[in-house]
């Protein structure tokens, strides 16, 4: 797996890397709220591991905007700050798991795999010819793909999940968004992104329709 470890504690964060690495994961490692933002929207990591305690950003603010920037990748809080408060802040905030300092390195382990295989347990997404992978944030049809948004992604696998039913702008906020406070519209600016993307896919084979009162359906067309 990839892995992002924040950590501001350079002795700590050596160590994680060093046995993360060890277990065959790859590992970036960022010291700072800010280089923990940038990381993240660089993509492409399969579980992060965010200390709460940062010089610059607390954790959880790192944690809030990412979410806010569509980012679904899992997140494992770690923290010496053990308190059900702090745990229900964290989770609230988009955290998928916590894990109070200190721990064993093995628990850490297991609960990494068990993040990713939450995170995995969606499979590619079939509608007509058109194919979603949450995994690969792609879209294809035959030959030919699109890249995806974390958020894209989200909202396209839960269209696909229920073909030719409509689904309330509601139900997407809540399903994708998350709770987060967003513009209902943002919906609509998402579902644009998307039949952008399908029309580039070459002849249309599923259309994203707006049900005049309710939301979206997706429709197999081709």
């Amino acid at each position: 797996m990839k892995l992002l470890v924040v950590e501001d504690d350079s002795r700590l964060s050596r160590i994680l890397a060093r046995g993360l690495e060890e277990r065959g994961h790859s590992v970036d490692v960022a010291e700072t709220g800010a280089a923990a933002v940038e990381h993240g929207r660089a993509g492409g990591f399969d579980v992060a591991l965010l200390d709460w305690s940062l010089p610059d950003l607390e954790g959880i603010d790192v944690l809030r905007i990412w979410r806010a920037a569509g980012l679904r990748f899992p997140v494992l809080m770690l923290t010496a700050r053990g308190e059900t408060e702090d745990k229900v802040a964290g989770l609230r905030s988009g955290a998928d798991d916590y894990l109070v300092k200190p721990f064993e390195f093995e628990e850490l382990l297991a609960r990494i795999e068990g993040l990713a295989r939450r995170a995995g347990s969606d499979g590619p997404v079939q509608v007509g010819r058109m194919v979603v992978d949450p995994r690969r944030r792609t879209v294809t049809v035959g030959e030919e793909s699109q890249k995806l948004t974390d958020r894209e992604t989200a909202l396209l696998v839960e269209l696909a999940h229920h073909p030719g039913l409509p689904l309330s702008r509601t139900r997407l906020l809540e399903s994708v968004w998350r709770g987060e406070p967003v513009n209902p519209n943002v919906v609509d600016v998402y579902v644009g992104y998307l039949r952008a993307k399908l029309a580039g896919l070459g002849a249309p084979v599923v259309a994203i329709e707006s049900v005049r009162g309710v939301g979206f359906r997706l429709d197999v067309i081709g």
